[in-house]
């Protein structure tokens, strides 16, 4: 990822103090055929996507997939090497960060350090050069949205990094900007407040609904937990885009199911139709029945994707989707055990309540899993 300094957060308002953007109808955030390059080395390819008003939409992907440089490209930070970038009914691709009507939060939190609190969130409608009373009025309703009523008079520095974060997103809001652009803004912060931070984030956009967001990050669980819609990034380009819980659980390919939350993908064969919906394949000696949402034809090689939460000991009785496996490691987390399975030469992860008594290593367990909770995925196509 690319820092974003206190210097660039300043060229998103007004140099002048009295530019201001013209405000629009419409929040949606636009890449219309969006490229970027530097040198000879292409870093964002052809990027299509709509952003609608009132929506988070959250980017991840592996470093260097684009996401940060999509990101930037919206920010005015980065110009496209070809493509638009709309914001409402906006063509903003040849306007500066200033002009946009955006906010913006990022990793390293960006406070002016010589400035208060109070300044710092103060700073945009300054520079937009909004009348005192204005400010006045506007600035404590900002920190209280974020919890930082009481701390107006304090300087960065003494504060933590989680409340230096909450005073971020204070100074992005208070101009009321159209769109939020929030760039891995909990990954400098450990996991008891980034959690706090995550459920922040969900208030502020429920009770701020016609913000549209824009969310980088590669923690899978905070854009599960936040977005509408998840955009699966790899060397520049989307590779898969949906609805947060659908593309959870009927990933269109191997990296997205790899990539988007903790996957078992077993090699299978000969799909057949089994009803609406469904397919029967066959894993090793064993015939297992799962959902087929991208409607694979009959006859084809795939994988199987089955997430170890949904895995369950299936005991001694006839159960649907049933395999016998041997045990590779037992690993307790205080709230589950994590089990380690080999099956028909494949790896199976399956994760259950801790138990009194767990498998041992070398024991056969038999586990099962629900057909409605599993579902087919394509082999990724070959890379060129």
């Amino acid at each position: 990822m690319v820092d974003i300094t206190a210097q660039e957060i300043e060229r998103c308002a007004p140099l002048d103090g009295v530019r201001t953007a013209s405000r629009t109808s419409g929040s949606r955030i636009g890449f219309e055929d969006v490229s970027v390059a530097y040198g000879g080395l292409t870093v964002l390819k052809s990027l299509t996507l709509t952003v609608h008003p009132g929506e988070i939409v959250a980017l991840i992907g592996p470093s260097g997939s684009g996401k940060t440089t999509a990101l930037r490209v919206v920010a005015g930070f980065v110009r496209p090497s070809s493509g638009r970038i709309m914001i409402g009914d906006r063509d903003v691709t040849d306007l500066a960060p200033y002009d946009r009507q955006i906010g913006m939060v990022v990793q390293n939190y960006a406070l002016f350090p010589h400035m208060r609190v109070e300044d710092n969130v103060a700073f945009g409608l300054q520079a937009q050069g909004a009348p005192r009373d204005v400010i006045r009025q506007r600035v404590p309703e900002c920190l209280a949205m974020v919890g930082m009523s009481a701390y107006g008079k304090r300087y960065p520095r003494e504060l933590s990094g989680g409340q230096q974060q909450r005073v971020a997103i204070a100074r992005a809001l208070a101009p009321k900007p159209q769109v939020l652009l929030l760039d891995e803004p909990l990954s400098a912060l450990d996991t008891q407040i980034r959690r706090a931070m995550i459920d922040e984030i969900a208030k502020l956009h429920h009770d701020l609904p016609d913000l549209t967001v824009l969310y980088v990050t590669h923690d899978q669980t905070e854009a599960l937990t936040l977005a509408n819609h998840i955009g699966i990034m790899r060397d520049g380009e989307m590779q898969a885009f949906g609805e947060a819980q659908a593309l959870f659980r009927h990933p269109p390919t191997r990296f997205a199911a790899e990539f988007l939350g903790r996957a078992n993908l077993l090699s299978v064969g000969g799909l057949t139709a089994a009803g609406p919906g469904e397919a029967r394949v066959r894993f090793g000696g064993a015939e297992l029945l799962a959902r087929n949402p991208h409607n694979l034809p009959e006859g084809r090689d795939c994988l199987l994707c089955v997430r170890p939460h949904h895995m369950r000991f299936a005991g001694e009785g006839a159960v649907a989707n049933a395999l016998t496996g041997v045990v590779q490691s037992v690993q307790w987390q205080g709230d589950v055990h994590n089990i380690t399975l080999t099956a028909e030469g494949e790896s199976l992860r399956m994760t259950c309540v801790p138990m009194a008594v767990p498998p041992a290593l070398g024991d056969q367990l038999r586990v099962c899993f629900d057909p409605s909770e599993v579902t087919l995925v394509p082999e990724d196509a070959p890379r060129g």
